[in-house]
């Protein structure tokens, strides 16, 4: 068994645009000292580019795992669950079995969403064994902060992607400008692109289904 532990978080959960990413990374014991001079902390202090920066770091130097739940598959997943929870104890779930693959090691530590139930019932065969804390600000562990931050790099790069399929920039969050945002592209390549590019559950799509039928 290796000294250290998992942890796992996500980014995109409140973005209308973009993917559901998760990430998990294990942190041995002895290099907590090394992740807490490169400064990992929650990804939402840093500027995008610092989150690129610190992402590169994180990937080669420790093992890790992205689980990205693109539009579409979001969109399928919340139709058939009805529950953004249960959507992010599969992607977590799913992080930590991706590690537990490559490291034998006893606990996992997750940010609180939800029942920790749901993410236990998610994890499979290798899971099954692992100690699973479920905490608030969760950030403040040095393994959920290095995942914060690769699940935020990962997020920005297939936001761009995106963006540049579409042909302009897609707003982060689901401010005015991405409501702004989706009416244009509604009015551009019609009511299916939201399937591809948006978390179509949030109010937002109802409001600009309104504003395209009333406009």
């Amino acid at each position: 068994m290796e000294k250290g532990h998992i942890g796992t978080d996500e980014s995109g959960k409140g973005d209308y645009f973009g993917p559901l990413v998760v990430a998990g990374v294990f942190v041995p014991d002895e290099q907590q000292e090394v992740l807490r001079e490169l400064g990992a902390k929650d990804s939402k202090k840093f500027s995008d580019n610092r989150v690129r920066e610190i992402a590169k770091v994180i990937k080669k130097g420790y093992k890790h795992s992205l689980v990205i739940i693109g539009s579409e598959k979001y969109n399928e997943l919340y139709g058939k669950l009805r529950n953004l929870n249960r959507i992010l104890a599969w992607g977590h779930s799913r992080a930590i079995e991706n590690i537990l693959e490559e490291v034998h090691c006893s606990l996992a530590i997750t940010d609180q969403f939800g029942d920790k139930l749901y993410v236990l019932n998610a994890l499979m065969k290798k899971g099954k064994t692992i100690e699973l804390i479920q905490k608030p600000r969760a950030e403040e562990d040095l393994a959920v902060a290095a995942a914060s931050i690769l699940a935020r790099a990962e997020f920005l790069k297939r936001l761009s992607f995106l963006s540049q399929e579409v042909g302009f920039d897609l707003p982060k969050g689901s401010s005015p400008l991405a409501e702004e945002a989706g009416l244009k592209l509604v009015r551009l390549l019609g009511v299916q692109v939201l399937d591809k590019v948006s978390k179509k559950h949030f109010k937002l799509t109802e409001r600009i289904l309104n504003l395209v039928k009333n406009g």
